[in-house]
Order: structure tokens, then sequence, then C-alpha cells
């Protein structure tokens, strides 16, 4: 295990299901789980304990105060209102981005050194003010972007061809939300284009991502939120950056000139290391790709104000 400390702010299900990813993996040796309500942290706090037996010696810490999240090698902010059923995640701009705006300041400057991940939705403009609101050096601060969704795609792939997701190399970018949207032009698995692939046309590509677009409505309309997933993705990305791993995510990251993009985040492949995003990969899009990007973009920043 990697001598690290990650704290989780938000004790909601998305991040006590990060926390448990992040006590499955092993992945840092210390972990404080923050949120306002104390007592109800320690309850996941021994709850988690009693797992340790089985796993593996990570510090569980309980917390109510910033002063717990010194020395952070990663913060992770998953605080704010969830989705509500026939809510879009830019409906919870304004609420969530107060919340961010009052306690950001506070994370860092008990914890200045930290890389700085946003989960807490709309991702993208949450990530842009949080930029805005910490000015760290580029890259300390990204959110967890269309991970996910490129996560759901390539499963919902795989079901249609029969190959494990870790071999179809597939992104879905853009907003993470309605207006996101599938690289199929520069798709391949296993080396072979995505697009020549034999008796797989484009039509079950875009089934699969309309599948891909519609999951978090349809598990929200079951069961009240999505946690689990997510939960996994900031465990992988929070082990990218802890283990320095340089493995290439889909994360929301402000942009400086890159795709011909700026005073915006929003998810483009990048690489993740120690210093958090380390280099935005500029992958080619097609015309119909790039107009995608610039309605993202335009949506995007007409929630920015």
């Amino acid at each position: 295990m990697y001598l690290s400390k990650v704290a989780i702010i938000g004790g909601g299900r998305v991040g006590m299901s990060a926390a448990y990813a992040l006590l499955l993996r092993n992945v840092c040796r210390e972990l404080v789980l923050y949120d306002r309500n104390l007592d109800k942290m320690k309850g996941e706090q021994l709850e988690f304990q009693h797992s340790l037996a089985f796993l593996g010696t990570t510090s569980i810490v309980a917390a109510a105060s910033f002063d717990a999240l010194k020395d952070s090698d990663v913060v992770v902010f998953t605080s704010g209102v969830a989705q509500n059923p026939g809510e879009s995640r830019l409906d919870l701009v304004k609420k969530n981005t107060e919340i961010l705006q009052s306690v950001l300041p506070d994370v860092i400057n008990h914890s200045p050194n930290s890389v700085v991940l946003i989960v807490s939705n709309p991702v993208d403009i949450l990530t842009y003010h949080a930029d805005k609101i910490l000015r760290l050096p580029k890259g300390r601060v990204f959110g967890s972007g269309t991970s996910l969704d490129t996560a759901r795609f390539r499963f919902h792939l795989s079901e249609m061809l029969g190959i494990n997701p870790k071999n179809i190399h597939a992104y879905i970018l853009g907003e993470h939300g309605d207006s996101s949207f599938p690289t199929i032009t520069n798709a391949d698995i296993g080396g072979q284009p995505l697009s020549t692939i034999a008796g797989f046309p484009i039509e079950k590509v875009r089934a699969a991502y309309q599948k891909t677009r519609d999951a978090a409505g349809t598990i929200i309309a079951a069961k009240g939120a999505t946690y689990y997933a997510i939960g996994v993705v900031i465990s992988q990305l929070a082990s990218a950056v802890l283990r320095d791993t340089k493995r290439i995510f889909p994360v929301s990251v402000p942009l400086d000139g890159q795709y011909g993009y700026t005073d915006v985040a929003i998810s483009v492949p990048c690489v993740l290391g120690k210093n958090g995003v380390e280099k935005i990969m500029e992958i080619p899009l097609s015309p119909d790709e790039k107009k995608s990007m610039d309605n993202s973009v335009t949506i995007l920043k007409n929630l920015i104000g």
C-alpha cells in the first residue's frame, strides 16, 4: 500500500461507495470521511473498520472538522444535492455551486498541496468554479467527468460484441450530461477500428450510446440514485493519482486552448499522475464529433454565467 491520504467530502451514498471501493482495493493508508453529520460518519467508520480483518490496514477517520484533512494527497468532493427523478444534472447548478463555494476554500486552506477531484453534479460546472476558486497549479483540480459514461458505453458495446470491455477503446466526451457524445471514428478493439468490424453497423454503436445516455435516468427511476459504479470510478481515478500510473481517463478539466476552447471545463482524454491531470490528449474528432463538442461547450458556457 502506498503512503497516502484520501479525504472524502460528503457522507452520502456516492462518497461512501467511493470509500468502500477504496478500502476494497487497499488504495491508501488513511481515509478521512468528512461530513457535518459526525454521528453518521462514525457509524460508517465503524462498519468499514469491521471489514479490515479481511482487507488491508487502512486507518479510517470520521470527521466534521477541516483539521482532519491536513496533508491529504487527494480530496474527493462529493457533497451536494442529489439528482432527483425527472431532473437533469444541470438543474443542480445553483444549489451545488453555493455548497462548493462555501466548503472548498476551507478544504484547501487545511490541505494546500492536495489534488482535488470534483464528483458532485453538474460536474463540469463545478470543476470550472473549483478551478477559479482554488487557483491551484494546472491539473490539480479536475472532475470525474465522462469516466463513468465511458465505462457504461464500453459495457454496452461489450454486450453486443461479446468482447471484454477492458479491450474496447472508445470514449464518451463532452458534457457529463445530455450533450455528451461517443467518439466513434477513432474507437478500436484490439487495434481494429470499431467501424470496420463485420456485422457491427453504426446503428448498434448508436444503440449502445443510447443505453449509456439513458442509464442514469433508468437507475434513478428504479432505485433513487446511482452510486456504486461512480464509487468504483472514483477509486480508479484516485489510485491513478496516488500511484502515478499515467493512465488515460476522460475527465473534466479546464481547457486552455486545447480543441480550440478556453474558459470552460469539459471531458477530454487526460493522462493522470501524481500531479493530477498531467497531460491533455488532443485526439482527432470527425466534423460531426466536433459539432457535438461545440454544442457541449455552448451549453456549459451559457450556464457558467
